[in-house]
C-alpha cells in the first residue's frame, strides 16, 4: 500500500509518516519499482499502534521505547502520565474559573480585566498583606467577583485578612447568601464557622434566615456566632442558644450583653430571667456557673429576675452572694 493511501486509511498525514519514518519509528517494509514506499500490513497495524500509544499521551519516544524495547515495563509510565494528566487538568480547572469569574464581573475595557486579574492573583497570593489589600481595593475600584471573595473568606486563616474578606463580601450584595450558605453546609468545621462570621454581617432578612438555620447546627461555635448575630438584631429565637453560652463558658459576656439588649423588650425580659434562673445549678455545685448566671441576671430587668437574684444573695458561694446583693441594692435605689 502507498503512502497516499495508508494516510487516508489511517487519518496519519503523508508529512507525519515521513517524519516517523525518519525517527524509526515505522518504516516501509519495500519500495515500488519507481521508488515509492510501500507499506505492508504489518507496517499498518505498528502506525496504528503508534497513534493509540500516542493518544494516551506518551512522546514520540517514548512510544518507541513501548514498541521495541522488550524490557520495557509500562506502569511506572502510566502512572507518570496520570501524574502529568491530574496537574494539568488542575490548571485548566483554575484557569477555567478565572475566566468565569472575569467575565461575571463583566469587564468595560481590558484595563478593567487586567485590574481584575491582578486582584485574584492577589487573593491568593502568600502574603497576607496583599490578600488583605486586594480585599479592601475590590470595594473601591474594580469589584471582585463574589465567588471569588466567598471563597477566600472560606478559606482564610488569617484574622486581619480574614475581617476584610468579611466587609468586601458584605458589601457585595445578597449574591454571597447562595455560597455562604453552601460553606455552612462544609463537611470542614472551620468553614462553617468563617461562613457564619460571614453572614453575621450580611444585613436583610436572608442573612437571618441563614443565622436561623445555623441555630440548629452541629457546632457549638457555629451556634454561638449566628446567635450572637440574631441576638443583636433583636431576633429572640437566639436565647436558648445564648443562654447555654452563659451556663457553658463560652463567650459568655458577648451572650449576656446579647440578652440585655433583648430584655430591653419587657416580653422577652421575663422570659430571658426564666431561662437564666432555670439554669441554676443547686446547692454549692458548680459556683463558676452560677456566678456568670448571676452577673447574666443583674442586667435583666423584671420581678423573674428580681426573684432569683434575691435567691441568690443568700448563696453559698461568698462571690455569688456580695454579686446579688449588690446588684438588688442598685436595683432599689432606681
Amino acid at each position: 500500500m502507498l503512502i497516499g493511501e495508508v494516510a487516508r486509511r489511517s487519518g496519519v498525514s503523508a508529512r507525519m509518516l515521513r517524519h516517523y519514518e525518519s525517527l524509526g519509528l515505522v518504516s516501509p517494509t519495500g519500495r515500488t519499482g519507481s521508488g515509492y514506499r510501500e507499506y505492508s500490513g504489518e507496517d499498518i497495524r505498528r502506525i496504528f499502534h503508534i497513534e493509540s500509544l500516542r493518544s494516551l499521551g506518551l512522546s514520540l519516544r517514548d512510544v518507541a521505547r513501548a514498541l521495541d524495547d522488550p524490557g520495557f515495563r509500562p506502569s511506572e509510565l502510566v502512572d507518570e502520565l496520570i501524574r502529568t494528566t491530574q496537574e494539568r487538568i488542575t490548571a485548566e480547572t483554575a484557569l477555567l474559573t478565572r475566566l468565569r469569574r472575569i467575565g461575571a464581573a463583566e469587564p468595560d475595557g481590558w484595563e478593567e480585566v487586567l485590574h481584575t486579574v491582578a486582584l485574584l492573583h492577589a487573593l491568593g497570593s502568600d502574603s497576607p498583606g496583599r490578600r488583605q489589600r486586594a480585599a479592601l481595593a475590590s470595594a473601591d475600584t474594580t469589584p471582585l467577583p463574589v465567588e471569588a471573595l466567598v471563597e477566600a473568606a472560606l478559606a482564610e486563616t488569617d484574622p486581619n485578612v480574614a475581617g476584610a474578606l468579611r466587609w468586601a463580601v458584605a458589601r457585595s450584595g445578597d449574591g454571597a447568601l447562595e455560597l455562604l450558605a453552601r460553606g455552612l453546609a462544609s463537611a470542614v468545621a472551620e468553614v462553617r464557622e468563617r461562613a457564619v462570621r460571614s453572614i453575621a454581617e450580611i444585613p436583610g432578612d436572608g442573612a437571618i434566615a441563614l443565622l436561623r438555620t445555623a441555630l440548629t447546627g452541629p457546632d457549638a461555635a457555629v451556634r454561638g456566632q449566628a446567635a450572637l448575630a440574631l441576638g443583636a438584631r433583636g431576633v429572640a429565637d437566639a436565647i436558648p442558644v445564648l443562654v447555654d453560652m452563659i451556663v457553658e463558658g463560652r463567650n459568655d459576656v458577648d451572650a449576656a450583653d446579647a440578652l440585655s439588649g433583648l430584655a430591653s423588650r419587657p416580653s422577652l425580659a421575663e422570659r430571658i430571667a426564666g431561662k437564666l434562673a432555670a439554669r441554676l445549678p443547686d446547692g454549692s455545685a458548680a459556683p463558676p456557673v452560677r456566678r456568670r448566671l448571676t452577673q447574666a441576671l443583674a442586667d435583666i430587668p423584671g420581678a423573674t429576675a428580681t426573684r432569683a437574684l434575691t435567691d441568690l444573695a443568700r448563696d453559698e458561694d461568698p462571690a455569688v452572694a456580695l454579686t446579688a446583693a449588690y446588684v438588688l441594692t442598685l436595683r432599689d435605689a432606681r
